[in-house]
């Protein structure tokens, strides 16, 4: 993930970081899957996609953490 796809993560709502979760753990998923028949292309791929999710969920728990604040 590039330095502004993660300043953008910091603008998302709610929704669309668990979406943008949704499709980045699929992604893991199916590369998983695939490299188990045959060694893929990028074998990179697994730990970018899982430092990813991280991000994800980093931010997710930011948001839950200020949203806890304000109440």
């Amino acid at each position: 993930m590039k330095r502004n796809e993660i300043k953008s993560l910091k603008q998302k709502d709610l929704k669309e970081l668990t979406k943008e979760l949704a499709t980045k753990t699929d992604e893991l998923v199916k590369t998983k899957l695939e490299w188990k028949t045959k060694l893929p292309k990028n074998t990179r791929i697994l730990r970018v996609l899982q430092d990813d999710i991280a991000r994800i969920k980093t931010f997710l728990s930011e948001l839950h953490f200020k949203e806890k604040t304000k109440s």
